[in-house]
């Protein structure tokens, strides 16, 4: 394999870990010390995922950044699961992959509100995973509900991949 014929995925990956290494950075020293923008997103996610439970009629309460239906001590939306780190690495995907500039302007925040409602309904989920199978709370957070996250991310990339605009085949 020569680098002349792979020029294409060496830039890209390249991108790539550039923006994870800024996007790494910004976060860590900037974004989370600050911690404003975190609470934001987290308490929004716990209020609005408050409202699709009231419509199922749950009897829920919530509290800054915890949610949870009455009888169980609820579940607190805490830094690394309000999204935020998810959706900088998607705007890495997104902006480290070849595309058309208008098209990725009006891609990325659709993306974004993607990600959000999909987080949404994943601590809505928990919440009544917490409820009514408290033994598998855990393996549904750290795994199931993680890996529909994550899989809903990989979908918006492929989709940018297809529509986004095709790289040259040179």
């Amino acid at each position: 394999m020569k680098f002349s014929e792979n020029k294409a995925i060496y830039l890209f990956a390249g991108k790539l870990l550039a923006w994870f290494g800024i996007w790494y950075l910004f976060y860590e020293i900037w974004l989370l010390p600050d911690g404003r923008l975190d609470a934001f997103l987290s308490v929004n996610i716990v209020e609005v995922a408050g409202g699709i439970l009231s419509l199922t009629g749950y009897d829920f309460f919530l509290a800054s950044r915890v949610i949870g239906i009455v009888g169980t001590n609820g579940i607190i939306v805490v830094n690394g699961c309000n999204g935020l780190e998810a959706i900088g690495l998607f705007i890495g995907f997104v902006m480290s992959y070849p595309g058309d500039k208008l098209k990725r302007v009006f891609f990325i925040p659709m993306g974004i509100f993607v990600i959000y409602l999909v987080n949404v309904f994943r601590i809505a989920a928990l919440v009544l995973i917490q409820y009514y199978y408290p033994a598998g709370f855990d393996f549904a957070h750290d795994y199931s509900t993680s890996a529909i996250f994550y899989l809903a991310i990989f979908a918006m990339w492929v989709i940018w991949i297809n529509f986004g605009q095709k790289p040259d085949a040179k």
